[in-house]
């Protein structure tokens, strides 16, 4: 008997897939993040869980859960930084996520936003929007040209590569990388030996590293005084990767042109601050909001815990 809990609303195809595999399934309604009652709950009362971002199953909910019946974590997406894996291991209760299925979706959300903050499109679509756009003119709403420019991409893994991969062929632009080893790219890209090089040298700066303890507040102050005036900020990466009051100091003091944001450090809480600039885009979290894609990834999550529940390894295994 094999009875499994979904901690979100997923697509149709998921669901079917879960109905097919386990003999019980309930599936939570809210789409809020679980409380930490609910989540000692849920390793009490279920065989395998498949929790997302802000199911925080920090070491305290773990702290009594000796033998749970859980057995499996099944996290709907490729970061897991809202999961101690050290705690769930030593509960005995296996940690896994959904990589390669986010990779496209996400750096094209990365492009998203360099466009719209160089070409100043969401500024744009405001005033046409508002009524008060007066047609056009040779010296309206000007904006960073992309093409040919060099793009900093902090973070070289899966994603940072599609996005150099996008801006390179797409763009023609040149590529910088921050990563602490060096890639071998199947196209020129220049290894910065710090952050502040790589700031000092781009005209856009993505962030494309993973969340968790050594990447918190990984960009701050001291990037952001290095970059162009001219320079554009992204962040695709999580929130808490960036000091966003170093962020908003820097746009207010114009360090920096613009900033496309899809996550934020106190998510999904925006400062008033960021929302007010014209010269920043924000999205709301939707680097993976593909249906096709979100179906791919609960279809991973979904095989990860057939296989737990099987006494099987799970494919993607992170502890």
């Amino acid at each position: 008997m094999s009875r499994v809990y979904l901690t979100r609303p997923l697509p149709d195809a998921v669901l079917a897939r879960a109905y097919e595999l386990f003999d019980e399934v309930e599936v939570r309604e809210e789409t809020a993040p679980l409380k930490i009652g609910q989540m000692r709950a849920a390793l009490t009362l279920y065989d395998g869980v498949l929790p997302t971002l802000g199911d925080m199953f920090s070491a305290e909910v773990f702290r009594d859960a000796e033998c749970p019946r859980c057995k499996v974590l099944a996290n709907f997406g490729v970061g897991y930084n809202h999961i101690d894996v050290a705690a769930a291991k030593v509960a005995g209760v296996m940690v896994t996520n959904t990589p390669g299925a986010v990779t496209d979706a996400t750096a094209d959300i990365a492009m998203t936003l360099i466009l719209m903050s160089a070409r100043r499109a969401g500024e744009g679509e405001r005033l046409v929007r508002s009524g008060q756009w007066a047609g056009w003119h040779p010296t309206q709403m000007l904006g960073l040209h992309v093409t040919g420019k060099t793009v900093g991409i902090i973070g070289m893994g899966r994603i940072g590569q599609a996005i150099a991969q996008r801006c390179h062929h797409g763009f023609g632009m040149k590529v910088m990388y921050y990563n602490r080893s060096e890639k071998d790219l199947p196209f020129d890209a220049a290894r910065a030996d710090t952050l502040h090089d790589l700031a000092a040298g781009a005209d856009i700066v993505v962030v494309a590293v993973p969340g968790g303890a050594d990447t918190h507040h990984l960009i701050g102050a001291d990037l952001f005084a290095a970059m162009k005036p001219s320079a554009h900020f992204i962040n695709i990466a999580r929130g808490d990767v960036v000091d966003e009051a170093t962020l908003i100091a820097a746009l207010e003091a114009g360090q920096l042109a613009g900033a496309g944001l899809d996550v934020y450090e106190h998510e999904p809480k925006v400062p008033d601050a960021l929302r007010s600039m014209e010269n920043v885009t924000l999205l709301p979290h939707l680097g993976t909001a593909a249906l096709e894609v979100r179906e791919a990834m609960g279809l991973m999550a979904v095989e990860n815990l057939r296989a737990a529940l099987n006494g099987e390894t799970p494919p993607n295994l992170i502890a």
